[in-house]
């Protein structure tokens, strides 16, 4: 029982720092351009020399 009282608020404080993480993320702008990160690996770029 008394592994339960340090895992439970253990836990619940690991999934607030998880949800800041993504609400940061979120307003930083790292998911506004989806389509040209996923078009982007395609583009095959040549080196010049």
């Amino acid at each position: 029982m008394t592994g339960l009282a340090l895992l439970i608020p253990i836990a619940l404080g690991m999934g607030l720092l998880g949800l800041a993480a993504f609400l940061w993320s979120m307003r930083a702008g790292q998911y506004e351009d989806m389509e040209g990160a996923a078009s982007r690996i395609l583009i095959d770029e040549e080196d010049e020399l």
